[in-house]
């Protein structure tokens, strides 16, 4: 078996998800190759090597200067060849979805996405993929001359075996028409602390009662050096921008500690945060779904609660 596993990264810089999704490519085939697309991403071949990657390949070419879907697929597709590689996996990042999914039409290949476990031990691969934002679990089997794959983001825990490899330069033969897509410009809307990375986050739902009554949230969150977060119903309210929202269609995290107040726990939220390491749910309804699988919870009104635990906070900072 000769894998290559696509390293998501935006100029050089990756998040625990992409090692994550290393971690599960590792355990298909422990002879992984990483690949990083862009001269930005040659910093990153210690990192990877860390956490497994037998070998890293580091594509260059001048249309390579940033982020470009077509381009980088193509690289990805050429370099797959080259190497007469039989499987190519990447995580299940909105990056890492579109460019394998350029990568499928490229080699004009079946792509299957969302892995929460794979049976790579037969020339057909059986696996178990996440349908409809993890409300459904579907058996799927793989026949193909190259398997694509994506990994479900937080499906698999990143861990570190202090590997070494080899580094090994690939230059691909791009269309001139193969980077039409690509960033050019960036703004900066957001800096700090974001829902996706933050190691606590304070959402609420419709219990909280209004965007103004988010005001206790935001401040205990700000002092957890966290983030806030909403259900579906609060963006629906116009509470909060979409941007806040947790669940199947908004953001997945996997927090240290995330706090829901006044949330049901609905499917399509539960599926959003559900690889949180602990859950903390505070509602008056002891028999909401989020209630009864958080590790936590406080039966009480959170108008009440949040305050209370803001205030011992400050009060044991002094």
């Amino acid at each position: 078996m000769s894998t290559l596993y696509f390293v998501d990264h935006d100029r050089g810089e990756i998040t625990e998800t992409v090692l994550e999704g290393l971690t599960a490519a590792r355990a298909i085939d422990s002879a992984v190759a990483a690949v990083t697309v862009g001269a930005a991403g040659d910093g990153l071949a210690d990192k990877l090597f860390e956490y497994g990657a037998a070998a890293v390949h580091q594509i260059h070419h001048d249309e390579l200067t940033d982020y470009a879907p077509a381009a980088w697929s193509d690289a990805v597709s050429e370099l797959a060849t080259s190497v007469g590689a039989t499987a190519v996996i990447g995580v299940g990042t909105d990056r890492g979805s579109e460019v394998m999914a350029h990568v499928a039409a490229a080699m004009d290949l079946p792509l299957v996405a969302n892995c929460i476990d794979i049976d790579a031990s037969n020339d057909i691969w059986e696996m178990t993929r996440v349908r409809w934002g993890g409300s459904l679990h579907e058996r799927a089997r793989l026949e193909a001359s190259v398997k694509l794959v994506t990994i479900a983001p937080h499906s698999a825990e990143a861990t570190p075996v202090g590997a070494s490899g080899t580094v090994t330069e690939f230059v691909p033969t791009l269309g001139d028409g193969a980077a039409v897509t690509r960033i050019v410009d960036r703004v900066t809307t957001e800096e700090g602390i974001t829902l996706a990375t933050a190691p606590v986050v304070v959402s609420g739902g419709r219990g909280v009662g209004s965007a103004e009554a988010f005001a206790p949230l935001e401040e205990l969150a700000e002092l957890l050096g966290g983030a806030v977060g909403c259900s579906r119903v609060v963006t629906n309210s116009g509470w909060k921008n979409h941007k806040y929202q947790v669940g199947q269609t908004g953001t997945v995290i996997a927090p240290d500690v995330y706090i829901a107040c006044g949330i049901s726990g609905a499917i399509q939220h539960w599926v959003g945060m559900m690889a949180s390491k602990n859950v903390i749910a505070i509602n008056t309804d002891p028999l909401a779904p989020m209630v009864t699988k958080a590790e936590y919870a406080v039966i009480a009104d959170l108008h009440e609660v949040v305050p209370a635990i803001a205030a011992e906070i400050l009060r044991r900072r002094g």
